[in-house]
């Protein structure tokens, strides 16, 4: 990553960490809707980005997380000590899970995860002593005013952006970093140079949904409510590799590009087309598979603007 990019990244930062000085409740709900799915990007950028495998089980973390932070808050555990529960409880769901589904390769893993997601979904909504079933469960609320708990939630969300943005920083420039994009260009290759793909590909995948049960349980506690449709819901399984994508996949910025771009994007055609939005996502997604590969951090931007001059030059 180069220092220009850095600078961008922590002028964007201060950008979102500044809004409750500057912005409405609207805006500062959007900085943190923003800063919730850049986490989300960025965790998924260690298995779909670095690694190259499509999984779609973002959103079973993320519930996963939601449920274990919220249950335990109910039973009188402290709201960082269950943040921290949740945390550690997704992270060993996700290495013992990973060692049995990264067995499947391409479009059968990532059919294989999004079942995974369902089953979460339907054992939660099942469990109803525990769970509270399809009726949801309510989370105890902080007795603070209502900008004090956006601008805390802000901060904490901000902050496992910042942690999960170190950690691809760190991952891109390891051993494990290297190990991973071989095990995209050419699985079997690593294999033979000695790289373990097994043990990279688990613990990618499980770097992808830790942070994920972390910002699930940060996003019950900060609404009070969850039920099984809103933590596992369809519609986020797609959005988070859809931004990944949209940014650039296996780049420590194209997540945070993509998240950013998509959730102000989704605010406008909310806004303005709210019969509309679905088809919207249809077609980003249709424009990213077919015109931008690589995300916009590919795209050579001096040659649109070399473009531009040149229609503007012989239109005079």
């Amino acid at each position: 990553m180069s220092r220009l990019g850095l600078g961008l990244f922590v002028l964007w930062v201060l950008l979102l960490a500044t809004t409750p000085l500057h912005a409405d409740n609207y805006i500062v709900r959007t900085a943190i809707m923003i800063a919730m799915y850049s986490s989300l990007a960025l965790s998924w950028n260690f298995i779909g980005g670095y690694t190259g495998y499509p999984s779609f089980a973002t959103v079973a973390f993320f519930g996963v997380g939601c449920y274990v932070g919220g249950i335990a808050q109910r039973n009188g555990v402290p709201m960082f000590l269950a943040w921290t529960l949740a945390t550690i409880v997704v992270a060993a769901f996700a290495a013992a899970l990973g060692a049995i589904i990264l067995r499947l390769k391409g479009h059968y893993f990532a059919i294989g995860s999004i079942a995974v997601v369902e089953v979460c979904r339907l054992v939660i909504s099942s469990w109803r002593s525990v769970t509270g079933g399809g009726d949801g469960l309510n989370i105890p609320l902080l007795r603070w005013s209502p900008d004090e708990v956006a601008i805390f939630y802000l901060m904490v969300m901000i902050g496992i952006m910042l942690i999960t943005f170190a950690l691809n920083v760190f991952v891109d420039r390891h051993r494990l970093g290297f190990g991973l994009h071989c095990i995209r260009q050419n699985e079997d290759a690593a294999n033979m140079v000695g790289i373990n793909t097994t043990l990279y590909k688990v613990v990618a995948f499980t770097l992808s949904a830790m942070f994920c049960g972390t910002t699930g349980a940060v996003y019950a506690s900060w609404v009070g409510y969850i039920d099984p449709t809103d933590a596992f819901s369809i519609l986020m399984t797609v959005k988070v590799p859809v931004m990944v994508l949209l940014g650039g996949p296996g780049t420590v910025l194209g997540p945070v590009l993509g998240a950013g771009t998509f959730v102000i994007l989704e605010e406008i055609f909310w806004a303005n087309f709210l019969d509309w939005n679905r088809a919207v996502l249809g077609g980003i997604i249709v424009f990213l598979i077919f015109f931008l590969p690589g995300g916009l951090l590919k795209v050579s931007y001096r040659k649109v603007v070399n473009r531009l001059r040149g229609a503007e030059g012989v239109r005079s």
